[in-house]
């Protein structure tokens, strides 16, 4: 018996044993969305960034899309939110929950021998303290080893850009929270930007405006409806048409009332935010040494994030800057795939991860 239990642990140490029972994980923590990919399955879970839990126990009754229809929705007994703001950990606990509950998800809900490696994209504009928390959260969740990776990175290797090679390729991820503006060359970031400005705050801007100018309140979920469907950055010839109803509270009479806003409005709503992100592609660029930029006239820019799917943001950075600029295959998927490519190749992108 005793022999057998030797060969066992022979043919099967402890680190091939975790291998068999747990399966690594590269996690884009997103501050609108949370996708995970699994080592040798891909990606198996896109959820919103959203955990509903009991406010006394923070027990988690659910998380993701039914979470996110639960927002502004709940009584006292439940608190329904959003646990990442600007990219970053904004609730500790509420952000352990969420991770812990996806984490037995994808592992069909399995509480023992789950002890994974994970590959975690942060942004490149975070502190050592905010690292921390990321960190913090996935050990508690349940992770035996995290590593870290620069979004900007992550998108990049995602998008397909030549990373590994000594030429230049700017990316720029638009997420939920922030902007990442980076130059990459040779496995490493030459210069980057982080912008707290992302989807979130286009939707915040629309807000403002219909208060502003119709003296109507109307939630985040609803503006970002607007600007999915009727959103722009440049606006297109036949876009004076194109109009959508949004439905409030009145702040004068506070009774609920329906409005027409119109493309153009919400374009004029979101004209803030958007010149804060080409601002920060045109300041990354003024600071990519000049080798590096005449390799971008060829290669131009490319956008990654959920960001890059407003209409006319492309035509509207190109014409800024006058290079060549596309939006990546998926770029909602760029930061998870990118992670997971990592994962699945870690020696030969090992010098990515950060330090």
């Amino acid at each position: 018996m005793k022999d057998a239990s030797k060969k066992f642990k022979k043919f099967f140490p402890a680190t091939k044993l975790f291998q068999i029972f747990s399966n690594d994980l590269a996690i884009d923590l997103g501050t609108a969305n949370t996708l995970v990919y699994v080592r040798n399955k891909g990606i198996v879970l896109d959820e919103p960034s959203v955990v509903a839990v009991k406010s006394d126990s923070y027990q988690v009754l659910a998380a993701g899309k039914a979470a996110k229809e639960m927002l502004g929705k709940t009584p006292e007994s439940i608190v329904a939110s959003r646990p990442l703001r600007d990219g970053v950990i904004a609730d500790f606990k509420l952000a352990e929950s969420m991770l812990r509950y996806f984490i037995r998800a994808v592992h069909n809900d399995r509480r023992t021998l789950v002890r994974p490696r994970m590959i975690i994209g942060v942004p490149s504009g975070i502190t050592q303290v905010e690292r921390r928390a990321v960190e913090d959260s996935a050990k508690q969740a349940g992770a035996r080893e995290v590593y870290t990776i620069m979004e900007p990175m992550a998108a990049a290797v995602g998008a397909g850009l030549p990373i590994q090679e000594p030429c230049g390729s700017m990316i720029v991820d638009i997420g939920g929270g922030t902007t990442e503006v980076a130059v990459i060359t040779l496995k490493d970031v030459v210069y980057c930007k982080s912008v707290r400005v992302g989807g979130d705050e286009m939707d915040r801007a629309i807000v403002q405006y219909v208060k502003r100018k119709y003296n109507l309140l109307i939630g985040e979920r609803t503006a970002e409806k607007v600007k999915m469907k009727i959103g722009s950055a440049l606006l297109p010839k036949d876009s004076e048409q194109e109009s959508m109803d949004v439905k409030g509270r009145d702040l004068v009479t506070g009774v609920p009332k329906t409005i027409n806003l119109s493309a153009p409005e919400v374009n004029e709503a979101l004209l803030e935010t958007i010149a804060n992100i080409v601002e920060g592609v045109r300041v990354a660029l003024e600071n990519t040494p000049p080798e590096l930029s005449s390799d971008l006239v060829d290669s131009g820019i490319v956008l990654a994030g959920g960001g890059a799917l407003l209409r006319g943001l492309a035509e509207l950075i190109s014409k800024e800057t006058g290079l060549p600029t596309r939006v990546a295959e998926e770029p909602l998927l760029c930061v998870v795939k990118g992670a997971g490519k990592v994962l699945e190749e870690l020696d030969t992108f090992r010098d990515a991860l950060m330090k």
